[in-house]
Parts: C-alpha cells; sequence; structure tokens
C-alpha cells in the first residue's frame, strides 16, 4: 500500500510545472518516505528481538535448562504477534469495531507444542467479510518474519467460511479445534467455537470421529509402525505424535475437554496412563526438537545418518553394553510403543460404530467363568474374579486366541494392575504351561495374541527373562526390528507357512510344517532364539542356550525336548551362514551340516526356523536368491540323513548317466568322438556338479569361442531378478580379477560364481549377478560389457587405470553405523581341496575386483566366490588354491595374503 502511494507521489512530481505545488508534494514525499522507514524499522526491530529469543530460548534448550521449550516457544511468538497488533499501523484503518477480527494460533502452535523447525499455522478470523486491507495487515506481520527464516502459514476467512469449509474439509475442522486466541477481539473465539460444535459436531460427532479413525489407519499403513521401522516417523508414525493429537480431538468432539488433562479429569485416562503418556510425549517432544536443530529443518523422520548425533546430543547413560544410540533407540521405541497402545485403547473405547481392528462380527461367547465377549472384546466381568482366580490371566488370551477376539482396553488395564499375581508358581504350573503352549501353537490370526501379552506386560513376567530383550535395537541396517517384536514375528511368520500369508512363495514350507511332529518345540525356539541378544556377551546362540536350558528346567520340560530346543537356539544361524558362505557344489559343505545335524525332524524344524528368522529380520537378510540357497542346502543335508553320504560308486554311476545323456545328442559318430575328448578335459567336480543341459550349452559356448580370447552368454533366471552370465575364456592367471573389474566398470553387483577350468586351458567361469539398472537397454549394457573384457584381455584397456576413478571417491568409506574392524579369516579345516578365505568388510564399487587382485598378485587362483551379509558390513568368500594346484597351509603365505588383503580394504591408509 504505501509502495502504491509513494509511486502515485513521484509521478504527480514529475508531472507538476508549478515549484509551489512540486514544494509540497516534496515536502509530503519526504513525510511518507520517513513514515514507511519507521514502519520498516520498527517490525525489523521487533521481528530480530523475537529472533534473539528463539536463539537464546534453543540454546537453553539444548543445554537442558528449559522442559517447558515448547510452551515457551510459543510464548515468545505470542508476545511478538501482540506486539505487531498493538503496534499495527494499518489494523486501525480496518474497522475493527465494526467489523471485528482475531488472531488465532492453529495445528501445534495452537497446542503450544511449537518446535524449533515447525510451522507457525494463523488464522485471521473476521466476523464479517474479509476486509481488503487484510492483505497489508499481513505483509506488515509476517514477512518480517518469513526475513528471519519462520515458516508462516496463515489463512484468513470469516467465521461463516471457516464454519463451511470445517464441515466439508476434517483437516480444516482438526485445525479449528487446536485453534488458540491470541489477540484481537476474543468474543470472535467463543463465537467459532459455539457454530463450530452447534452446526458440525453436534450433528455428526460419530461419523467425524470415524473419519478420523479411518485417515489414521491410512496413515499407519503409509508411514509404517514406528516399532517396526528403523527410521521412524516420529510425528505420522504409528505410535507417533499425531496418535495422540487425534486422542486430543476425539476427546474435544465428544466431551469438549480444554486442555489435554481434562483426558484425565474426564477419566478417559488413569491417573498413571496420563502421567506415563505425559513422560512418553516428553520425550519424543524432545527427541523432534533435536532432530530439528540436527537436520536445520523441520524433520519428522529419524533417519540413520542423524541417530548417533541425536544419542549425543541426549547424553543418556548407557546399560547392559550397549551403545549410546541404542540405549536411545531403545528408549524412543519404548515411548512410542506405550503411545500407540494407549491410542489403540482409548479410541476401542471412544469408537462404537466402527473398531479399530476388525469390523468382522461374531456371536461366539466364552465358557470361562470370569470372562465375557462384549461389542466383540474380550473383558473379565470384575477385578474381583481375578482375584478369586488368577488363573484369568492367561485364559483371556487363549480365548483371545481361540475366539479371534481382541481384549478391551479395561482388561488390558486390569492386566496390567494384577500383573503382580504371575509369580513363580504361576510361572511353573503346568495349567499355565500348557495353556501358554496351547496361544503358542494357535493358528496366526488378525489378532496378535503375543503381541497383546507383551504390550500388557504379561509375556516378560511369565518370561522374566525376556524382559532384557524389549525394546532392544541393534544399530545396524540390518536388522529392522527390536529384538522382542523381531522374535514374535518369527513365531507368526512360522504359523502362516502354508497358509495364503506365507511369505515364501512356495509350498516347501508350508508342506513341512504340517506334517511336523514337533511343531510345540519349534514355536518355543522361534519365542527364544535371540533371547541371548539381551547380555553384553559375544555369543548370542550360545548364551541364549543357556538360558532357555535354565527355563525350560523350572518347568519341568523332558529333556528330549529341552535338548531339541536349545539345540535349536545354539545352532540357528548354521544354516543361513552355511548356504550363503560355503560352496554347496561341495558335497563336503552339505556333509558337514548333516552331520553337526544329526536328525531329519531337527534339520526341518532348523530349516524352518531359519526361513522364519530372516523373513523376520528385513528384506537384506532374506531375497529369492537366499531363498534359493537355503533351499539347496536343506535338500541336500536331507538327502544326506535319508541315503548316507555320496559313494565313489554312486558319484561315477551319476558321471557316467550325464555322458550317455550328453552323447544321445550327437548327430554323428564324429561328433560323438569329439564330445568324449571334451569329456576327458572336463574336471571330476565339473562332470559332478554341473547338469548335463549346462553341460552341452557350454559345449556350443567353447565351440564358439575360436580364435578369440573370450565369448559370453547371459542367461535371464526364472525369476528375472538376476541373470547367469557364462564365461568362457583361455585361462590365464588373474582371469578372474579382471572379469570382476570389468562388472564393477559397468556397475554390474554379483552375487555369487563358480570357476572351472578345463584340462585344455579353458576356464568356464559362471557368475550370478543382479541385472543392469536400466533394464530398456540391458542388450546395449551388456554388448558394452563384453567388449571391455575383450579390450581388457587383449591389454587394450588398462583396467585399473580405468577402474580408479570409480573406486577413489570410497576408499576411504565407512560406514554410518557401528565402526566394525574389517576382519580376513584364512580356513584350511573346512574343505579338503581348497583354502578358503573370509573378507568381513564394508562394500564399495571395485570391492571384488580389489581383493581378486591382491589374490593373484599373491599367486591365487579363486575357485568359487560368494557374497553374503554380516548386520551392515558384506562377506566375501573365496575358494582359492595356488597356481599349482595347491592349498595355502603355510603360515608365511598365510600372513602375506592377510596383508594384501588388508591393504585394499575401506579404511586402509
Amino acid at each position: 500500500m504505501f509502495f502504491l502511494v509513494y509511486l502515485l507521489l513521484l509521478v504527480k512530481l514529475r508531472s507538476q510545472r508549478s515549484n509551489k505545488v512540486k514544494q509540497k508534494l516534496v515536502k509530503l514525499f519526504g513525510t511518507m518516505l520517513l513514515l514507511v522507514t519507521n514502519i520498516k524499522n520498527k517490525y525489523e526491530h521487533a521481528s530480530n528481538m523475537l529472533r534473539k529469543k528463539r536463539e537464546r530460548l534453543i540454546s537453553k534448550f539444548l543445554n537442558k535448562k528449559d522442559p517447558l521449550f515448547l510452551e515457551h516457544n510459543a510464548g515468545i511468538l505470542d508476545d511478538y504477534f501482540r506486539e505487531s497488533f498493538e503496534k499495527s499501523e494499518v489494523g486501525p484503518m480496518m474497522g475493527i469495531n465494526k467489523n471485528p477480527y482475531a488472531i488465532f494460533a492453529l495445528g501445534g502452535y495452537g497446542r503450544e507444542e511449537q518446535c524449533i523447525h515447525s510451522d507457525v499455522d494463523l488464522l485471521f478470523l473476521f466476523e464479517k467479510s474479509v476486509p481488503d486491507k487484510t492483505e497489508d495487515l499481513i505483509q506488515e506481520i509476517i514477512y518480517p518474519l518469513w526475513d528471519i527464516g519462520l515458516d508462516v502459514g496463515h489463512a484468513t476467512r470469516s467465521i461463516k467460511e471457516c464454519v463451511s469449509l470445517s464441515a466439508k474439509d476434517p483437516e480444516v475442522l482438526t485445525s479449528v479445534l487446536d485453534a488458540r486466541f491470541i489477540c484481537g477481539m476474543s468474543l470472535l473465539y467463543s463465537e467459532l467455537m459455539e457454530q463450530i460444535r452447534r452446526k458440525i459436531i453436534n450433528k455428526r460427532s460419530d461419523k467425524i470421529i470415524n473419519r478420523l479413525v479411518e485417515s489414521n489407519l491410512k496413515r499407519h499403513k503409509h508411514f509404517g509402525d514406528s516399532a517396526y521401522l528403523l527410521e521412524p516417523n516420529i510425528k505420522e508414525g504409528q505410535g507417533g505424535l499425531r496418535d495422540y493429537h487425534t486422542m486430543l480431538w476425539v476427546a474435544r468432539i465428544k466431551y469438549n475437554i480444554k486442555q489435554p488433562r481434562d483426558l484425565e479429569y474426564y477419566g478417559l485416562l488413569s491417573y498413571d496412563e496420563f502421567k506415563i503418556l505425559s513422560e512418553a510425549l516428553s520425550f519424543i517432544w524432545d527427541v523432534r526438537n533435536r532432530l530439528h536443530y540436527i537436520a536445520g529443518r523441520r524433520c519428522d523422520q529419524l533417519y540413520f545418518e542423524y541417530q548417533v548425533k541425536l544419542a549425543d546430543t541426549l547424553n543418556l547413560r548407557k546399560k547392559n553394553g550397549l551403545q549410546q544410540v541404542e540405549t536411545f533407540l531403545e528408549k524412543l521405541h519404548g515411548q512410542m510403543e506405550f503411545v500407540k497402545q494407549q491410542y489403540l485403547m482409548f479410541i476401542g473405547e471412544q469408537t462404537h460404530t466402527k473398531k479399530i481392528q476388525s469390523s468382522k462380527k461374531f456371536n461366539a461367547q466364552t465358557k470361562i467363568y470370569g470372562l465375557e465377549v462384549t461389542r466383540d472384546m474380550l473383558c473379565f466381568i470384575s477385578p474381583e474374579a481375578i482375584l478369586d482366580s488368577p488363573d484369568l490371566l492367561i485364559k483371556i488370551f487363549e480365548e483371545s486366541a481361540r475366539l479371534q477376539a481382541s481384549l478391551s482396553s479395561e482388561a488390558k488395564r486390569l492386566l496390567k494392575e494384577f500383573i503382580y499375581l504371575i509369580d513363580d508358581d504361576f510361572r511353573n504350573s503346568s495349567f499355565a504351561l500348557k495353556s501358554f503352549e496351547r496361544i503358542l501353537l494357535a493358528p496366526s490370526t488378525t489378532v496378535d495374541v503375543l503381541n497383546d501379552m507383551l504390550s500388557t506386560g504379561f509375556l516378560v513376567q511369565f518370561i522374566p527373562e525376556f524382559k532384557n530383550i524389549v525394546n532392544r535395537i541393534q544399530f545396524d541396517e540390518y536388522h529392522l526390528y527390536p529384538v522382542d517384536r523381531h522374535s514374535l514375528l518369527t513365531v507368526q511368520t512360522i504359523k502362516k507357512f502354508g497358509t495364503p500369508d506365507d511369505k515364501t512363495g512356495d509350498q516347501l514350507c508350508g508342506n513341512l510344517y504340517k506334517e511336523l511332529s514337533g511343531k510345540k518345540l519349534l514355536l518355543w525356539a522361534a519365542l527364544l532364539h535371540d533371547i541371548g541378544k539381551g547380555e553384553p556377551t559375544g555369543g548370542h546362540s550360545q548364551r541364549g542356550a543357556e538360558i532357555v536350558n535354565d527355563i525350560l528346567k523350572k518347568r519341568g520340560f523332558k529333556r528330549s525336548d529341552t535338548e531339541t530346543i536349545t539345540f535349536l537356539i545354539n545352532e540357528h544361524l548354521l544354516l543361513i551362514k552355511t548356504a550363503t558362505r560355503r560352496d554347496l557344489n561341495d558335497e563336503g559343505t552339505a556333509i558337514t551340516c548333516a552331520g553337526k545335524i544329526k536328525d531329519i525332524e531337527r534339520l526341518i524344524m532348523l530349516y524352518l526356523l531359519t526361513v522364519s528368522d530372516s523373513i523376520s529380520t528385513g528384506s537384506t537378510a532374506w531375497n529369492d536368491w537366499i531363498s534359493v540357497l537355503l533351499r539347496n542346502l536343506f535338500l541336500n543335508a536331507l538327502s544326506i540323513l535319508k541315503k548316507g553320504e555320496l559313494a565313489t560308486g554312486e558319484a561315477v554311476e551319476i558321471v557316467e548317466k550325464k555322458k550317455e545323456e550328453i552323447l544321445l545328442s550327437a548327430s554323428s559318430q564324429q561328433a560323438k568322438q569329439e564330445l568324449e575328448q571334451l569329456f576327458n578335459v572336463m574336471s571330476p567336480r565339473y562332470l559332478l556338479y554341473t547338469s548335463a543341459r549346462d553341460i552341452l550349452e557350454h559345449i556350443e559356448l567353447y565351440k564358439s569361442l575360436g580364435n578369440s580370447d573370450s565369448v559370453w552368454k547371459v542367461t535371464r533366471t526364472s525369476d528375472s531378478n538376476t541373470r547367469a552370465v557364462t564365461i568362457c575364456a583361455k585361462d590365464r592367471p588373474g582371469l578372474f580379477s579382471k572379469i570382476a573389474g570389468v562388472f564393477t566398470l559397468n556397475s554390474i553387483d554379483i552375487l555369487d560364481t563358480q570357476a572351472y577350468t578345463w584340462r585344455n586351458n579353458i576356464a568356464l567361469d559362471i557368475f550370478k549377478v543382479k541385472p543392469p539398472l536400466d533394464q530398456i537397454f540391458e542388450t546395449e549394457r551388456w554388448a558394452k560389457a563384453e567388449d571391455n573384457l575383450k579390450s581388457v584381455l587383449s591389454d587394450e584397456l588398462n583396467l585399473t587405470e580405468a577402474l580408479k576413478e570409480k573406486m577413489s571417491a570410497y576408499r576411504t568409506f565407512r560406514p554410518r553405523a557401528t565402526q566394525r574392524p574389517n576382519r580376513i579369516v584364512v580356513d584350511n579345516e573346512s574343505s579338503s581341496f581348497f583354502t578358503i578365505i573370509e573378507v568381513f568388510t564394508y562394500d564399495f564399487p571395485g570391492l571384488l575386483f580389489s581383493i581378486t587382485d591382491a589374490l593373484f598378485r599373491n599367486g591365487l587362483d579363486v575357485w568359487v566366490s560368494k557374497i553374503a551379509t554380516k548386520v551392515d558390513q558384506v562377506i566375501d568368500i573365496f575358494y582359492v588354491r595356488d597356481f599349482d594346484g595347491q592349498k595355502v597351509d603355510s603360515a608365511d603365505q598365510v600372513a602375506a595374503i592377510e596383508k594384501a588383503i588388508a591393504e585394499v580394504l575401506p579404511g586402509s591408509a
């Protein structure tokens, strides 16, 4: 407005010829300019004062000197708006007496939950229509805040418009429910709230609440359950602040509460529930503010990269050998889980027309005296019933599993209140044990009974040793869930084998589980397989088996059952480690596994436990490739346990049958003679473990080699997620590392390799790889990679120089998580014919090339290579022999190999 007046005066001044008029205009112009300058300086002063106050307040908060930071942060904003309103140059010209107006705080600012980088949401509300001068008022008050970096959002509405929009849009309605008067005509606040309640809430409160609940379900689905996420959203995720806000909105709609404390005063929460909820929210807000500060912006996703920094600022006391960041995440998950459970209980009580967990109606009733079904939910008939019969504390869970009925909120409260009745006599009683095992064996349904047992505290009270893994976080990018949640998920995954929810994608696990006689023992092992992680010791499997041995002895388990369960826990990593780190074409691998397991039923149980454990860990631990490896190892070990080790005579018979099958493909006697000559140059290992169809394809590839250095064939696997690249080449030292380098140059990830050398100096290397990222031009990418290999083998391309730029940025790479050291293991015991080298390190482009090049420089040939994952590290495993075909077993050779590999790993000098 002032700028327009300024322009008009300037135009008028230039058009005037009279000096007298010009002098008057110049004087008016000067006065106007002075006025504009004063106003600008006044608001700049006010906004700068606000900025300095915020800086001091934030500093106090970061140093833990202001526990009421949220309210104080909102308060200094209130002061700014009130001062701006009082000193406004535009306000008096808007006729507040004729058209009263006021400024309201909305959203988090309205709730006095103003975090460091939260938006400042405002409503300029007018009794009648919004006047034209409103924009000038907004510029006067809000623009200075933008200049100091605050995100200010505003709406300008009349009361009529505000009520109309609130009736149509739930988001507008919830923002109005959070509204707080700041300055202006206070009667407008009362008028707005009266109309909102009379015209909207009183007419359709149930419908509004149901829409809020439905919206929350969608939000939970989108952002996920914070208790099961590596990087939770502390505002929008399940168990986040938005769940608490929804509780407030529902309570304001139904009971017209004015402040959060009314949740307790109105009897919606007990004293203890409100107290613990307040403590949980206080911690989550503390985390959110520090997250905003570290990120330098509004950020509610607790990204991995911020977690260590945030934990350091909180300076929580370490416990049980945990890292500080793990202590922080354990506490955060615990607090968010409490908010989640409190929300579910609250909504379950306040919504009648629609259940949040299940809309399924049933007429089933419990026959257990002391329990009843009300509104399709299980509850105790009275607190006295529990005191008369403490067995009801476990019976209610068994009935929940049998009837597929959720527990009522009041039942959960009573469970927590009377949990002390579960003492040693209760725990060790045969009745409680049988009841618990019936719950374990119950089919998986939408009602997660084990999770209810955990959230109410029953599971920890019944199995006290479980307490040490509750909310236990492993700070890496491999384990997605806290240990307790992972354990329950492992049980659920097993029970889903063979059902429509089976995540394995085939019927093997379903068929095995269906026929398994020891289901109970398997489920006990699944529930407790990671219980050793609750103690700061090295091997959690062995320690877990010791803990479980004591648990089962107290409960009177048969010795044979105890031995089976503890064996499964002690060896629950055996199959996955073997499948991903050893050569499955080496019969000795399966023989070793079978010899350790010894019993077919134990093998089946261990396989099912391994599959469910991997699936329940996350996508890094389970994919189609790992599934195939694990399945093949299981079937090989099963065959050995059923038939015994593969005898030499049987091996010869298998090879002869393959030869006969291949010879049938010959079109002439000469062709047969050529095939027989090739058989003589093929290694026994190659003939034994390669299928007749693949041998035929390899022979055709060999024939196409001619005078070339190499030729290859790329095959798409059945699941389309991987490719098999078969390379036939004239053998030479370092061939394997050159191929690996070419794949790195073309950004192709290697999953697994097999290397065979024929006696005519022909190398046959088979690589399982991920396809190129740009699959539209996949053919062109493969052609380019093949050309690169030919150039490398003909010495036209210097591979080391070509890779230098690509690899240099990653040579000093360190992970974001725990700084585990590199580790190199040289094993001469596990294989009769090869030295096995395991390299534990952090991945970077060119890692496989760097290691295999180091092996080549030490005079070693790579025959088998496998890539596995251990927490946030990778493990590269190599079966090697020297150029003379011998194992590497001298101490000097081993030391030289370890030194050469160490020099090329990330973090080396």
